[in-house]
């Protein structure tokens, strides 16, 4: 009922793939239940902090193509991420800062125009129901809000009393140009020959474009393997780079299993991987020793 009496936000167009995120749910691993939450966490941060919100609140994360939403009342907005055009009833406005949007208004926002995950945030939050303590979307399990759908009605918060932060512009980190990602040994370093650790730390990948939140996918030189076989099931981590038959190395996101079979050469330290939300496909990625 709060919810209800606090308005409903109406999804017009969805997108490719639009997911309502927060800060996620760690803390079950040992439950098989990912951390999921924003893929570029300091820009989800951001554009809370825009709108006047908590730095964890609920908010849509959108993929390539944007969206549209409609509020059926009057809300504060902010479109930040991934760079795009944006307008409220075809009137451009500003992106990267805190923007009115009338009752039965349109915002749309647009095609990315640099990076690939942009965010918006309304003054309030949105609240759909919480599961695990958590309103994110987890694309691997299916638990949270499912990802969005035209038609589909999202509930606002309650704005909690901070007020937008309206004034001069905020600067917002772009996509990168090159991917340099820092890497930690991993615990199945040794299943790989000296050789494969080399190329690893000296080629250049570049950003496959099967890539998602659950991992982000490289093309380029395959890594040999020392030893051969699988592995019995393991724990995984935020950031493992895990490498499957193929030899081309994944460095697993937010929405990644808690568990693999396949060897982990290295670890990436989470405070790298906002970039990564961001790398376009055929971006080139550098793995250095950390």
């Amino acid at each position: 009922m709060t919810a209800v009496r606090n308005g409903l936000l109406h999804v017009v167009r969805p997108g490719a793939l639009t997911t309502v995120q927060d800060a996620g749910r760690p803390g079950w691993a040992h439950l098989g239940v990912g951390r999921s939450g924003a893929l570029d966490a300091p820009a989800a941060r951001l554009a809370n902090r825009l709108a006047g919100n908590a730095p964890g609140a609920a908010l849509l994360e959108t993929t390539v193509t944007g969206c549209a939403v409609r509020p059926d009342r009057p809300v504060v907005a902010v479109v930040g991420g991934a760079g795009c055009r944006v307008t409220v009833d075809g009137r451009p406005v500003a992106w990267g800062a805190p923007v009115r949007v009338p009752a039965g208004a349109v915002l749309d926002v647009g095609p990315a125009l640099h990076g690939v995950r942009g965010y918006l945030a309304f003054a309030g939050g949105l609240e759909p129901d919480p599961v695990l303590g958590s309103r994110s979307a987890d694309l691997l399990s299916g638990i949270g809000p499912a990802p969005l759908s035209e038609g589909d009605t999202l509930p606002l918060g309650e704005p909690a009393g901070r007020p937008p932060a309206y004034g001069p512009a905020v600067p917002w980190p772009g996509a990168p140009a090159e991917l340099v990602l820092p890497l930690h040994p991993g615990p199945r370093e040794t299943w790989f020959t000296p050789a494969a650790l080399h190329t690893l730390t000296t080629a250049a990948y570049r950003v496959s474009p099967h890539s998602n939140r659950i991992g982000l996918r490289t093309e380029g030189p395959a890594l040999e393997r020392a030893r051969e076989g699988e592995l019995p099931s393991e724990g995984m981590v935020l950031g493992a780079i895990q490498v499957p038959p193929d030899g081309l190395p994944v460095v697993f996101l937010n929405d990644h299993p808690t568990t693999g079979g396949y060897p982990v050469v290295g670890v990436v330290p989470e405070t790298a991987l906002a970039k990564a939300a961001q790398a376009v496909p055929g971006t080139p990625v550098r793995f250095v020793r950390a």
